[in-house]
């Protein structure tokens, strides 16, 4: 039996995911544009043939339906026959997606369904998060505890003494409501941008700096300074001797062979809260790699979503990948998806790989 199998945490309320599985405008954001088929009830017309693993639209009827918990569709393909199941299983920190595909009829190539899953995997942890990020944006009521709207500016009178303390308050707040309207118009203009086409040529950012900091109360290392001989008798009345000491051996130390395990980053896609990652551990010696650590820092406040090709823990702003074997001469892939809550972070603040950072992608030939 061939299926694809892929689940992501999603820090989101399980009816907020139901909305934008259900909802074919929403759909069409992060997935693909979606239409009734008006021959008969529940059924829709994906037009997926563009799309990175497929061969034409999909024909699908909705054939079991439980909000906000399960979606199951029956999809036809050019003849190809799928069954598409969507689970919702709430979580603490929001809920789980869990997307299976799995051929009932028909003949389906290795590289399609590679390909399928790959667009699954992009959608499910880029563009998918990023429209729930954006439906809980809108529900947020900025003005929910102001008075109701009235013709004029309220005005306040103040005691005397009272204005300038009045004046230095009233900047902040000022400037922290033009401030989240500059993020509102922002938003409102990414969410009416046609969504990315999966074949679209991925721009690699610069490498990664990893700065050091070296700390304030920090004082530079003494020069050390041989100690000075406590004076004795003996030592007063000895003359120096005449034999000549022999001159000390220099000791030649040999440079430290060159790393053969090395990591590179790049991000690979962003959104408006958060992007994903990418790390290539990349194995230049004559033997296996059983076991590799590449730890990434991420700024204050992100967290990992889900993680593709290795095991990972955070701790803190620290994230530990480790995964299987790298063969001699062979390179191991793994990608994340980070969600962050600064819209202008775009990549981790550091990628190391013991006490080397990662290097940056490789540009593009």
């Amino acid at each position: 039996m061939i299926e694809i199998d892929i689940a992501v945490d999603l820090s989101h309320p399980a009816h907020l995911v139901w909305r934008a599985l259900t909802d074919r405008e929403l759909v069409a954001r992060w997935f693909t544009e979606v239409e009734a088929v008006a021959e008969g009830e529940g059924r829709l017309l994906f037009h997926t043939a563009e799309l990175a693993g497929y061969d034409a639209s999909v024909d699908a009827e909705v054939t079991e339906r439980r909000e906000p918990e399960l979606l199951a569709l029956r999809c036809d393909e050019a003849g190809r026959v799928t069954r598409l199941t969507c689970a919702i299983i709430p979580t603490a920190a929001g809920c789980r997606l869990a997307v299976r595909e799995v051929l009932e009829h028909g003949r389906w190539p290795a590289e399609q369904r590679a390909g399928r899953e790959q667009y699954y995997d992009q959608t499910l942890t880029g563009r998918l998060p990023a429209i729930l990020d954006w439906l809980a944006f809108q529900q947020v009521d900025l003005r929910s505890a102001e008075p109701a709207a009235t013709a004029e500016l309220p005005v306040t009178v103040l005691p005397a003494g009272g204005a300038a303390r009045a004046g230095r308050i009233r900047r902040p707040v000022l400037l922290a409501v033009l401030a989240g309207a500059v993020l509102a118009t922002g938003l409102g203009v990414w969410a009416v941008l046609p969504a990315e086409r999966p074949d679209a040529a991925a721009t690699d950012p610069a490498p990664l700096r990893m700065p050091t900091v070296a700390s304030a109360t920090a004082r530079p290392p003494r020069a050390a300074v041989p100690a000075r001989p406590t004076p004795t008798a003996g030592a007063r009345s000895a003359r120096p001797s005449a034999t000549a000491t022999a001159a000390p051996s220099r000791v030649t130390t040999a440079p430290a062979p060159a790393a053969t395990v090395t990591a590179r980053y790049r991000t690979v896609s962003t959104r408006i809260f958060g992007y994903t990652g990418e790390v290539v551990v990349d194995n230049a010696g004559t033997t296996a790699v059983k076991d590799w650590t590449v730890v990434v820092t991420l700024s204050k406040g992100g967290t990992i979503a889900s993680a593709t090709g290795a095991d990972w823990q955070q701790d803190g702003q620290d994230v530990t990948f480790t995964g299987p074997p790298v063969a001699a001469g062979r390179s191991r892939t793994f990608t994340f998806d980070v969600r962050d809550p600064d819209p202008l972070s775009k990549a981790p603040e550091a990628c190391t790989m013991g006490d080397a950072p990662c290097a940056g992608a490789t540009p593009a030939a």
